[in-house]
């Protein structure tokens, strides 16, 4: 499997393996602008369906195979409920036809079950980190270290489980607040700071409220300031939001050529602010790559801002 940008993801969406209409959201012909998408066994299935889920997740790989593949469409990943159906679904026969799978309430002690489910594979692992060691900063460097051993290159990007870790909490998040403006602030910004700085790309959690598109658009405002290259999402309403958040801004984008030009000066003046390529140079080739998958806009020309760039059938 060619290599993938974390960056392909941009809104990732989740559906539950018992839906009927799975071969048209994978081919891409079911939701505009979808780039990935997650079928869930896991929290989206009750136990009481779960056969029924996986033996229709088998029905569409077999109905992929019938009508020639995926062709353009999405990322996709499954979502299994343990490192056992896991292995089962690498069993089944044209599983090859996802590019990973979605690892839920990952664990330093639950990783070694996962890998040996992939194990012979070349399928991308996304980690969701969304268990109550999520809040330690010990158990996070000790899983760091775990994934640096022994699964850097499979990890395409670790996934924050919002809603799960204020579940440990006893706490929902509030209506009008994002989800920074709670005790999932520092949570982020520890992940980001501990798995970011071993190269690690995160994604940012689903933000539930689908009746406050204002209120997503800030979200994801700070998953960016964050450095998070996607989002969850769980509507198709909330696809073009997040891509158009990801989108880069005009003078960011300039300020980055200008920072990885072989031409730069040590140090220059750039729009008000001090730029030195030898401190910026990493968050420029970040802000250029995502440029490539979700476009530049121009804030002083909001109406008529850059279409997305359709790359995903891309695999960069």
């Amino acid at each position: 499997m060619p290599d993938i940008s974390p960056y392909a993801l941009g809104a990732t969406l989740y559906m539950p393996a018992t839906r009927h209409d799975l071969a048209d959201v994978v081919r891409g012909s079911k939701i505009a602008g979808l780039r990935s998408l997650v079928i869930c066994l896991e929290d989206a299935v009750l136990e009481s369906d779960v056969a029924y889920a996986l033996s229709n997740l088998g029905r569409l790989f077999g109905e992929l195979d019938m009508t020639g593949g995926r062709g353009r469409g999405p990322l996709f990943f499954v979502r299994p409920r343990h490192s056992d159906m896991a292995k089962k679904i690498v069993a089944m026969p044209l599983s090859q036809a996802i590019d990973g799978f979605v690892l839920p309430k990952i664990t330093t002690r639950s990783l070694d079950d996962w890998l040996t489910a992939v194990d012979g594979t070349d399928l991308k692992i996304m980690p969701t980190l969304e268990t109550a060691e999520t809040f330690d900063a010990g158990a996070i460097r000790e899983l760091r270290a775990a994934l640096v051993e022994r699964a850097a290159e499979r990890v395409l990007a670790l996934r924050i489980g919002g809603n799960d870790l204020l579940a440990v909490l006893g706490l929902r998040r509030e209506a009008d607040l994002t989800i920074y403006d709670g005790p999932l602030g520092y949570v982020i910004g520890m992940l980001v700071a501990i798995m970011g700085s071993a190269g690690f790309a995160l994604t940012g959690p689903v933000c539930e409220r689908l009746d406050t598109p204002e209120l997503l658009a800030a979200e994801v405002a700070r998953d960016v300031s964050h450095g998070l290259v996607g989002k969850t999402a769980i509507h198709p309403s909330q696809i073009p939001i997040i891509h158009e958040g990801l989108q880069v801004k005009a003078r960011d984008h300039e300020a980055a050529l200008r920072i990885l030009s072989d031409h730069a000066p040590a140090v220059f003046k750039d729009h008000g602010a001090m730029s030195e390529p030898a401190t910026h140079r990493a968050w420029a080739k970040r802000l250029i790559e995502r440029a490539r998958w979700f476009g530049i806009r121009d804030e002083q020309a909001t109406s008529e801002r850059q279409p997305f760039v359709d790359r995903i059938e891309a695999r960069v």
